[in-house]
């Protein structure tokens, strides 16, 4: 029993939408042209014909609305840590040629 369930639940869910498209595609059809709808219904040219291709036809038919609230998701943005390292370098090397260090730090004080 459990293997004819899973068939149907496969295959059967696909078909059955098939053939509500194609309902739905052929009931247009018929809305569109009134001699298809005339050869189904024999007698689809009275005023007081009533069917599922005149409320088409007419526009008279209701869809059920409902809303859907889809939850944004949260965006999270991680920067890294802005880290400042100072590095002790002596002022001689950065001198250009020629020139001495400030009377301060040099060494023969």
């Amino acid at each position: 029993m459990q293997v004819g369930i899973r068939h149907f639940m496969r295959h059967g869910k696909a078909a059955l939408a098939a053939l509500l498209v194609g309902m739905i595609l052929f009931l247009d059809a018929m809305a569109a042209c009134p001699a298809l709808h005339e050869w189904i219904h024999k007698d689809a040219d009275k005023p007081d014909h009533h069917c599922a291709v005149t409320l088409i036809a007419h526009g008279k038919v209701s869809a059920a609305t409902c809303e859907i609230t889809i939850p944004s998701p949260t965006i999270v943005v991680e920067a890294p840590r802005h880290f400042v390292i100072f590095a002790f370098s002596p002022a001689i090397e950065n001198l250009p040629q020629g020139r001495a260090p400030p009377a301060v730090s040099s060494p023969q004080v």
